[in-house]
């Protein structure tokens, strides 16, 4: 196990986990605003689980889902596998006005719900420090 290589990723994971929780939080606001309370912790999952209301967080968590089993592989990982999922981090925190899915939804999280753009933020200041990090290192072999 190279703990070079999975330490940060799991760091990532564990700020992904913290924007994942606001952004749920802030989907049930809208969503209790909108069609009435939730029942029941049960109700609540079988809605982000089911509901088309809560679709549009799937690839937040299979993006978790992902960096877990990079991490739990019986095949060593490799900074070529953190990489690719670091990129596919930044291309899915990208929000775009009056866009469909993913990103509409975040650009609205984030116009809205202040700790969605703090956790946002600091997934991002990860992600480019441990991407600089990377190019001081490789600098240093010139």
């Amino acid at each position: 196990m190279n703990l070079a290589i999975q330490q940060p990723l799991l760091v990532l994971r564990d700020k992904l986990l913290d924007l994942h929780k606001a952004v749920i939080d802030f989907e049930r606001e809208r969503y209790e605003a909108a069609v009435g309370p939730i029942q029941s912790p049960y109700h609540f999952l079988q809605l982000v689980t089911r509901d088309p209301w809560f679709a549009w967080l799937h690839p937040l968590s299979q993006l978790i889902v992902s960096i877990d089993e990079a991490v739990e592989e019986k095949e060593p990982l490799t900074e070529t596998i953190a990489d690719a999922l670091r990129t596919q981090t930044r291309s899915l925190l990208v929000a775009a006005e009056n866009a469909s899915g993913f990103s509409g939804h975040y650009f609205v999280a984030l116009q809205q719900e202040p700790n969605v753009v703090m956790l946002h933020a600091a997934v991002i200041q990860l992600i480019g420090r441990q991407k600089e990090s990377e190019s001081f290192g490789s600098e240093k072999g010139r």
